[in-house]
């Protein structure tokens, strides 16, 4: 049997940070698990993260006025992608899992994550207009944020100061990940460890480390599935009349961002949802 990979993108710029001791519990157990485990280092690689001219090699396919997704589908297509894009695709397309760890900047990942985002997962890689969502060309893939915040729990509720954490996540899980076509698994999050005494940030690390154990088994966040929408340009992809019919009963929208008006699903976001409460609710 084929040794399995997992690709840790990994974004800090401190030696010794917390985000290092959660790499490195990934890296250690995934490693004890059997598995060959890549870390992209993004700082140390010094990672360019903007999406320039300097990404493509040869000639333009419109030098009149350079549009970066056109640009570097084309490239992508005929193997004229920067060597650095290149290398890290390589590593995705080797990977049958890939762990986003990060500090949250300013509700988000790093720029120099974001810029990994933006660069590696091209258009023709990662998806295509036939090729998003549960369809995306990443679809048999799983991955993960695993990240630090500066705030409490508390305030990323509902009622917290910062808003719904699930809100905050939706860009990221659905329009990253998701869109691609990863299987995205719930989140690890550590809530606030720079404000945690040692045995608290111990007892992360721990948490941490018993849930690699069980990783291959966890199922997936619940996304509202692409067949249920009109995927052409004439039908706006929009809800299917039939679809939306469906869900008039429902207590809860389809998923975070498609809520319909409807109160959300509770932790869509953050949990994932046991396959019989799908059951309970549709019954």
């Amino acid at each position: 049997m084929a040794q399995k990979t997992v690709l840790i993108v990994y974004a800090h710029q401190s030696l010794g940070s917390f985000n290092e001791a959660v790499r490195d519990v990934a890296l250690q157990e995934l490693t004890k698990q059997g598995y060959k485990v890549i870390v992209s280092d993004l700082y140390a690689m010094n990672f360019r993260a903007s999406t320039t001219r300097e990404d493509i090699i040869g000639d333009l396919k419109n030098p009149e006025l350079f549009q970066y997704g056109e640009e570097s589908m084309a490239a992508w297509k005929e193997g004229r992608l920067s060597d650095d894009i290149v290398a890290e695709q390589r590593k995705v397309e080797e990977a049958e899992f890939v762990i986003f760890q990060f500090p949250l900047y300013w509700f988000s990942v790093p720029a120099i994550m974001k810029g990994w985002m933006d660069r590696v997962l091209t258009q023709g890689f990662a998806f295509s207009l036939q090729k998003l969502y549960d369809k995306g060309a990443l679809k048999d893939k799983k991955a993960m944020l695993s990240f630090t915040t500066g705030a409490m729990q508390t305030m990323f509720r509902p009622d917290g100061i910062n808003g719904d954490i699930n809100v905050t996540l939706w860009p990221l899980q659905n329009g990253v990940l998701h869109f691609c076509g990863f299987q995205v698994l719930a989140p690890q999050i550590f809530w606030g460890p720079a404000h945690c005494p040692p045995t608290v940030r111990a007892a992360m690390l721990q948490g941490w480390q018993t849930r690699l154990q069980g990783l291959v088994a966890e199922k997936p966040l619940t996304f509202a599935p692409s067949d249920l929408f009109d995927l052409t340009v004439k039908g706006g992809f929009m809800l299917l009349p039939e679809a939306r019919a469906e869900q008039e009963s429902q207590p809860y929208g389809l998923s975070t961002g498609h809520h319909l008006g409807k109160l959300l699903p509770p932790d869509n976001q953050i949990k994932a949802q046991p396959a019989d409460d799908k059951e309970t609710e549709n019954s």
